[in-house]
């Protein structure tokens, strides 16, 4: 059991910070694993580290996105310095256009690779931003803070940890790292500058936490290079992998064994087409000419010759992977066929990725996963890299960030293992304020730091209140579509009924979309798709997309199919 708690929980409104003192408060990112956002005060001005997204539940219908809550700096917007990202992974930039929707013009500070993925996502969202490159090494002054860029290992090119200093002390922000002594770009976590900075004296180490829990060291990203090129030598049809669009190095790897094993590739899936294009535009990612085929070109080819890389490594149901599975894709995979995961299992998406490892086994793909075979390792440092930047760094107070509670404890007990005062470490959740102050740090108190939810265009109007309504009684936005069918003759028996709550037109604006299910399912039935969930799927597919193109609208759909 760790010897420090979250005893945090019951404190009120901070007061006014003192002359001299630097106050931390995380917006997101404490107690959770998704939303970092810390915002930093000295003097009356403000210092923001990362601005990301956590993504949903299945207790959360009809939610896109969840942001950090922007109430406690919203009446601050011009007292912002500076906002500095540590990488380009979504839970850490994913709300920048709707903070930059409030002040467009705060400085936003990353690397070349982070700032490229930021461009383009601003770009859908027509947004126009400040933003300024920065690369390690560099420092730049943000009115009272100074700000010190130091190169870390990530799952993501160009990894920044920041070291932010100020007359009330320095504080060291990992951002998220490892200590992947040979990875793929050479570039590994700079613990030279990790060293420097605590031999001049870190006063609170913010240290990423989410695998404190494991013992040991990370493997390393080279030894996945040998199990992908003994799953191409013994595929004897399409090879097909999923991982995260961000993860160039593994899609990298992909690339080198599909050149070595004469395969050519295709990239399957929006956000996976525009990341690998601002990688190779920016120099990232090497693929060779020639390559690269479009999924029109996939039919002329013989299955031994390609591998399509696509998102949905996690099971997401609208991502290509799930689709393909759920025989809801023009790409149609079978027993010839291998898929490979190459992504570690987010807490709470194994029902997710279970479902789609099933749905593609009973087509006789075989699945190669992080349970089979070594096709994935972790972004974040275990344990044992954990201790080293303890006794590298020697803080003086530690504050472990990026986890949930059971991450933050365990991250905690190593701190104070190594050294640290156990009353030097302090264990806090999102909207706790710690201010520094002599070098000593303390809790001083907590501001609201709530939920807020994106849904659709809507940004924070849907309430926990109106969650409950959506989960329970189902009022708004709710369509459900009732289909009964014979798998052995392949038909629609019954159905489809449609039923729509918080529609004004009510139920009959369906009336155009019912044959369209019907067809989309006697389909599938024709394709070999006899399980009722696959099914739902399809109808949940089918109905959403009519709406949204007909209505502008994305209801909670609702689809019951059931064997007449």
């Amino acid at each position: 059991m760790s010897t420090v708690l979250p005893t945090h929980t019951e404190l009120g409104p901070p007061p006014p910070l003192e002359s001299g003192a630097l106050r931390i408060v995380a917006l997101g990112g404490l107690g959770e694993i998704g939303r970092n956002m810390t915002v930093f005060e000295f003097n009356g001005r403000l210092l923001i580290v990362d601005c990301g997204v956590l993504f949903p539940e299945d207790s959360q219908p009809g939610v896109d996105l969840i942001l950090p809550d922007f109430d406690y700096i919203r009446d601050r917007l011009a007292d912002i310095d500076g906002l500095i990202l540590t990488h380009a992974h979504e839970d850490h930039i994913g709300a920048l256009p709707y903070l930059l929707r409030e002040r467009g013009d705060i400085p936003v500070f990353g690397s070349k690779l982070t700032l490229g993925l930021v461009s383009a996502k601003l770009r859908e969202h027509r947004i126009k931003a400040d933003l300024r490159e920065v690369a390690e090494g560099e420092d730049q002054q943000l009115g009272d803070f100074n700000v010190e860029f130091v190169a870390v290992n990530h799952s993501i090119p160009d990894a920044l940890a920041v070291a932010i200093t100020t007359p009330a002390g320095t504080v060291l922000h990992t951002g998220d790292f490892k200590m992947d002594q040979l990875p793929l770009d050479g570039r590994i976590t700079d613990l030279n500058s990790f060293a420097r900075l605590g031999d001049d004296g870190v006063d609170l180490f913010l240290v990423d936490s989410t695998n404190a829990e494991v013992s040991g060291f990370v493997t390393s990203e080279q030894n996945i290079a040998p199990v992908l090129d003994e799953v191409f030598a013994r595929a004897p049809g399409r090879l097909v992998v999923a991982c995260f669009a961000s993860h160039i190095h593994r899609v990298q790897q992909v690339i080198n064994a599909a050149v070595t094993h004469g395969r050519k590739v295709a990239f399957v899936g929006r956000s996976m087409v525009r990341t690998m294009n601002v990688a190779r535009d920016l120099g990232y990612l090497k693929v060779p000419g020639g390559l690269t085929v479009t999924l029109d070109q996939l039919d002329e080819l013989p299955d031994d010759e390609v591998v399509l890389i696509c998102t949905g490594s996690q099971g997401e149901p609208m991502a290509v992977l799930a689709r393909i599975a759920n025989r809801d894709h023009k790409i149609r995979v079978h027993e010839q066929d291998t898929v490979v995961l190459a992504s570690s299992v987010i807490p709470g998406n194994e029902n997710s990725i279970n479902r789609v490892i099933n749905g593609l086994s009973r087509w006789g793909v075989t699945v190669v996963h992080t349970g089979n075979a070594l096709v994935h390792v972790s972004g974040h440092a275990a344990a044992g890299e954990l201790l080293y930047a303890y006794n590298i760094v020697k803080p003086s107070n530690v504050m472990p960030v990026h986890g949930e509670i059971r991450h933050l404890l365990a991250n905690a007990d190593l701190a104070v293992k190594t050294g640290v005062d156990p009353d030097h470490v302090i264990v806090a959740e999102d909207g706790t304020v710690v201010d520094l102050v002599d070098g000593a740090i303390s809790v001083v108190g907590r501001v609201p730091c709530g939920l807020v939810f994106v849904d659709g265009s809507s940004v924070g109007d849907l309430s926990e209140g109106m969650l409950k309504d959506r989960r329970i009684l189902s009022e708004e936005g709710f369509v459900s579509v009732f289909v009964a069918v014979d798998v052995v003759d392949g038909k629609v028996v019954a159905g489809p009924e449609v039923q729509a709550r918080g529609f004004a037109e009510g139920s009959h604006v369906f009336d155009d979309v019912i044959p369209k299910v019907s067809a989309r399912i006697e389909e599938a039935l024709r394709d070999g798709v006899t399980d009722t969930y696959q099914l739902q799927q399809l109808v949940r597919r089918t109905v959403g997309k009519w709406v949204n193109e007909q209505h502008r609208r994305r209801p909670m759909i609702v689809p019951v199919v059931v064997e007449a």
